[in-house]
C-alpha cells in the first residue's frame, strides 16, 4: 500500500496563500472552525465551506495527489466517526458530520501545504508571547502545538491499520473491536513520548 504523505508537507508555491502571512492564516482558519462548528446543522453552510476550500486548492496550485495524500490519514478517522454517529443519529447527520470535518482538515491542511511548520509556530508563538507576562507557558504550548501536528497522522494511521488488519481476517466492523485497540495503541504512544519528553528534562520547573 502505498504511504499517505505526512501532515505539515509544504508545497512551494507562489499563490496569494502561500505568500500571506502565517498569522493572517492561522486567524482565517480559527474562523472557519468556529463558523463550521457553529453551522454545523446547515448542509448549505457545509456546502459553501467546502467549495471554498476546494477553490483554495485551485488556487494555490496543489496537486490532487498531494491533497489526496495529505486527506488520507484523516479520512479513516473521520470515517469512524461518521459509522458511529450513522448508529446513533442517521444519515443525514452522519453525512453532515462527515462533510463538515473533511471540509475542517482540508483547510487545515491547506494551511501547512501553503505554510511551513516553522512559521506557523513562530505565528503561534508571537501570538501566545503578551501571555507570558501573565504566567502563560508559551514554550510549552508551541511544544505541544508542533507534537500535535506530527501526531495526527500517526493516531489516523493506528485507525487505519486496525480496520484493515480486521478486513484481512474477514471480520466485520464492531465499535469496541475497534476503539480498544486504537486506545491501547494511543496510550502506549503517549506514555512513550512522555517519557522521552521527562528524559529530556521538558517539563522541570
Amino acid at each position: 500500500m502505498k504511504h499517505a504523505i505526512p501532515l505539515g508537507t509544504y508545497h512551494p508555491g507562489r499563490s496569494g496563500l502561500h505568500r500571506a502571512p502565517a498569522g493572517v492564516k492561522l486567524v482565517a482558519l480559527v474562523a472557519f472552525v468556529v463558523l463550521l462548528t457553529v453551522a454545523a446543522d446547515s448542509p448549505v453552510v457545509v456546502a459553501v465551506a467546502a467549495g471554498v476550500v476546494a477553490s483554495g486548492y485551485g488556487y494555490a496550485r496543489i496537486p490532487a495527489a498531494l491533497a489526496v495524500g495529505q486527506l488520507l490519514p484523516a479520512a479513516y478517522l473521520i470515517a469512524f466517526f461518521g459509522f458511529f454517529d450513522l448508529l446513533v443519529n442517521g444519515v443525514a447527520s452522519a453525512a453532515l458530520l462527515v462533510s463538515g470535518l473533511l471540509a475542517t482538515v482540508a483547510a487545515a491542511v491547506l494551511v501547512t501545504l501553503t505554510t511551513r511548520v516553522s512559521h506557523l509556530l513562530d505565528a503561534v508563538e508571537a501570538g501566545l508571547r503578551p501571555g507570558a507576562r501573565i504566567g502563560l507557558p508559551v514554550d510549552r504550548i508551541t511544544l505541544a502545538i508542533a507534537l500535535t501536528l506530527r501526531l495526527i497522522p500517526r493516531q489516523a494511521a493506528t485507525v487505519r491499520d486496525v480496520l484493515e488488519a480486521r478486513a484481512a481476517r474477514g471480520v466485520g466492523f464492531s465499535l469496541r473491536a475497534v476503539g480498544v485497540p486504537v486506545l491501547v495503541r494511543c496510550i502506549r504512544r503517549a506514555r512513550a513520548l512522555g517519557e522521552a519528553l521527562a528524559a529530556r528534562g521538558v517539563g522541570d520547573d
